[in-house]
């Protein structure tokens, strides 16, 4: 029986050699890598077009078809295992041979399909607009979310007053506002921080071809391409700082990963200070409410646990290691040609994905629904002797010292002590009002 066209394999000899030459892990280029190809074989063909460089025709018929590559319609089509050759060679020419199948007989995948390109040149380029497209329109918005999450808890928190906390001891009272508010910070930072680096990021080496030098390239094909591409996305897309920079190292991948490893950390602070507040509820800080989203445990009843804290800590972990390969594979810049670009596409575009998701996820399921315990919280505030600090002006730091020393001898309160010391009622009010600690500032 014969396959119908969604059935059939539509690649070639050279993508069949590199499927059974490169049986590692089963997993294929990402599929945006992918698309990416397809979207940048259109607008070639479609220049080369307008150049005369190809029978418009034919021309169209193959941005016909690699239009159904970038529209997702073919990701089947890709089967060659992601660790493979490292300039991505037969990648590019498993699109080439895709596209030529469905453009028509008398397209070569070489000459037609891959004209004014080379796999070294071309393979990167869409790696790069693959994570800048992803992170402009996932990750971005993803922690925009998360970080506006944060600023609502932190105007809600405002008011609330407990005990700071340094090298996990008690220190002078602080808001759970003011924390949320740098934990709001910390995403915004490492929002502008990402943002950063998308300018390089999209600085593309199309029209490098084979080292650089352009060779076989018309002077004004990649220009033209950029420019189509840039039109028909909306995205920031550049030549490069320099050919041989651009084809021989992938350093704008490494900086990327950079910031997302820094968003990655942020996250792992912000979401352990959250279960830690959340610990108890009864023998725990208990400083705030988790929402509650599913059993904690199959043998003890009614135990909530922290769940998107761990998954997003989980996640973080899985985005330092992505780096950890990225900055490996950014040092194999041999001569005029980086070796590991598939690696860097996988790591780089997992960890986009990983840390858009896990954004949206501790948004909605967990920082939304976050309560105070605002009786504890104020309670802590009351309780830490820390707020001794505030009677150094008052009393000076060795009174002070000895103050802190017999309430922790004695267990009374500083109140307490510092009545017996001999400080004046009037000095305790103005000195120990803890929430005026908090805020010394404020007018």
């Amino acid at each position: 029986m014969a396959r119908t066209e969604e059935e059939r394999e539509l690649w070639g000899a050279e993508t069949r050699k590199a499927v059974e030459n490169f049986r590692v892990s089963g997993e294929p280029i990402p599929a945006s890598v992918a698309r990416w190809l397809g979207r940048i074989k259109a607008a070639a063909a479609r220049i080369n077009a307008e150049l005369g460089l190809l029978d418009p025709d034919k021309a169209e018929r193959i941005a016909a078809a690699a239009d159904r590559v970038a529209a997702g319609e073919l990701d089947d089509q890709f089967p060659i295992d992601v660790f493979q050759t490292g300039s991505g060679t037969s990648s590019n020419m498993n699109a080439n041979e895709v596209i030529a199948a469905l453009a028509g007989d008398d397209v070569h995948p070489n000459d037609d399909v891959n004209l004014g390109q080379s796999s070294n040149d071309v393979f990167p380029s869409a790696v790069h607009l693959a994570a800048l497209a992803e992170i402009t329109s996932d990750l971005l918005p993803a922690l925009e979310r998360l970080a506006a999450a944060l600023e609502a808890r932190a105007a809600e928190f405002d008011d609330v007053v407990k005990s700071g906390r340094t090298h996990w001891m008690d220190a002078v009272p602080v808001t759970l506002g003011q924390e949320f508010g740098g934990y709001a910070a910390q995403v915004r930072e490492g929002i502008a921080r990402l943002q950063a680096a998308l300018p390089r990021l999209g600085k593309i080496p199309l029209g490098g071809t084979a080292t650089g030098t352009g060779l076989n390239t018309h002077p004004e094909f990649a220009s033209r391409v950029r420019a189509r591409l840039q039109e028909e996305t909306g995205l920031e897309i550049s030549p490069p700082a320099d050919p041989f920079e651009s084809q021989a190292a992938r350093d704008a991948l490494v900086e990327t990963s950079g910031a997302l490893k820094t968003i990655a950390v942020s996250l792992t602070k912000i979401a352990n200070d959250l279960r830690f507040m959340g610990s108890g509820p009864r023998a725990g800080l208990a400083e705030i409410v988790l929402p509650e989203l599913q059993k904690g445990s199959s043998i003890m009843p009614g135990k909530v646990n922290p769940v998107i804290p761990e998954v997003v800590t989980q996640v973080a972990a899985q985005v330092v290691g992505n780096d950890q390969a990225i900055a490996i594979g950014g040092m194999q810049g041999h001569f005029e040609l980086n070796v590991f670009v598939p690696l860097l596409a996988r790591n780089l575009l997992d960890s986009v994905k990983l840390l858009a998701s896990a954004s949206r996820l501790f948004a909605d399921k967990c920082v939304a629904g976050i309560e105070a315990n605002r009786e504890t919280c104020e309670r802590y505030a009351e309780l830490t002797l820390s707020a001794a600090t505030a009677l150094n002006p008052y009393i000076g730091y060795d009174k002070a010292t000895e103050i802190v020393q017999e309430a922790v001898r004695s267990g009374k309160s500083l109140r307490e002590v510092a009545r017996a010391a001999g400080v004046d009622e009037a000095t305790l009010d103005e000195a120990l009002d803890y929430r005026k600690m908090a805020t010394p500032h404020d007018r």
